[in-house]
């Protein structure tokens, strides 16, 4: 089973944290809409007639789309592609494209699952992040996908905002429960460099980000999910029974995927390939039926790493008899040693010939990481 993402990369305007590849203007939305249908038909033999158990429209802001633009990219998948029958199609939306008449349309569509970016239900921390929306928009938002019959809804959370307390976090989490919710999405706000925020922080026009406060909330997102029934099955994901994300579940357990568009990563075990983050110069390359990618072979070094990157952030942790088995007893015996200290500070355990991080190591999975990788 495999899965296929398209990156929509337009946005109404720049969020100030993000550092994904997007463009404020619609004048080649066009062009580089064929250009992605016609990539999809130019690649279709990447996954070797794999069947496509997901379908995930990222960006950028893939709800600016109407609903005909989906239906013709996904006419192409449908033409070229082998999707099964009960197919999870995830569109990516923000809270104030979704409109009643909107909503409705998308209806009408083979989508069966809404990603909407909240990030906040609290005006002053959408407008400290360039947000599009108001808080207002955010709640009705959710309740207008839900009146429509979609109940396989995640919405996109952040925590550690400058000035946001732990009673606005547990506000924002208590909201989502309220509205019956069943995954979320949380992420600590974090710093890159080339974005908005890190001038503005650079500048001292905003205040820095604190690590200590982001643990914090952490920890209540941690208890106050756990109270409502919901599994941290990844890091940063949480979900009830039956609501967990195909699609990203497939990246962690490293399946194979093909991803389209400007910027997009496609990966398929033994390599791993990313499309130019350019539109017109994507558009132009693809009109001459050059593929606009550079690929990366992968080592089995890489693919050790790559496998302790994706299985360590789940609940469905590592084996070290598969590391054996598949990258050789010099990995498996790395991998031993390099965790003692960890299985120590009880940051790490194994169960039943398989590592886990622990909840009191969740938090420093990045760090342990680093440990584990084979240099």
């Amino acid at each position: 089973m495999a899965g296929i993402y398209l990156h929509i990369p337009f946005c109404k305007q720049a969020c100030f944290y993000c550092d994904f590849h997007f463009a404020v203007s619609l004048k080649n939305k066009d062009d580089l809409l064929k250009s992605m249908a016609k990539e999809l038909i130019l690649r279709k033999d990447y996954l070797e007639n794999q069947p496509i158990e997901t379908i995930y429209f990222g960006g950028g802001t893939p709800s600016l789309l109407s609903t005909d633009e989906i239906l013709r990219l996904f006419d192409t998948l449908s033409k070229n592609y082998n999707l099964s029958a009960d197919i999870e199609f995830t569109l990516e939306a923000n809270p104030d494209d979704l409109t009643t008449q909107k909503v409705k349309e998308f209806s009408n569509t083979p989508i069966n699952r809404f990603s909407i970016g909240i990030q906040s239900f609290f005006d002053d921390d959408l407008k400290f992040m360039n947000r599009a929306h108001t808080a207002s928009e955010a709640d009705t938002s959710v309740k207008r996908v839900q009146d429509a019959g979609f109940d396989n809804i995640t919405i996109d959370l952040i925590y550690g905002i400058p000035k946001m307390s732990t009673a606005q976090w547990k506000e924002n989490l208590h909201k989502s429960f309220e509205l019956s919710v069943p995954h979320l999405s949380c992420y600590a706000l974090t710093v890159e460099e080339k974005t908005a925020l890190h001038h503005l922080i650079k500048t001292k026009k905003y205040p820095a980000v604190s690590d200590e406060m982001a643990y914090k909330h952490f920890q209540i997102l941690a208890a106050e999910t756990a109270q409502h029934n919901f599994v941290q099955y990844e890091l940063s994901n949480f979900g009830k029974e039956g609501y967990f994300s195909k699609h990203n579940r497939s990246y962690w357990m490293g399946k194979s995927y093909l991803g389209v568009g400007p910027s997009a990563h496609s990966f398929n075990g033994f390599s791993r390939s990313w499309n130019m983050a350019n539109n017109p110069k994507y558009i132009k390359s693809i009109e001459q039926n050059v593929l606009p990618l550079t690929t990366e072979m992968l080592t089995v070094t890489n693919q050790f790493n790559e496998y302790l990157m994706t299985g360590l952030r789940t609940i469905f942790g590592v084996s070290p008899d598969i590391i054996k088995n598949r990258f050789g007893v010099v990995y498996k015996n790395h991998l031993l040693k390099q965790l003692e200290k960890h299985l120590q500070l009880q940051h790490a355990e194994i169960k039943e010939d398989t590592v886990f991080i622990t909840s009191k190591g969740r938090f420093l999975t990045d760090t342990i990481l680093s440990d584990l990788f084979f240099d």
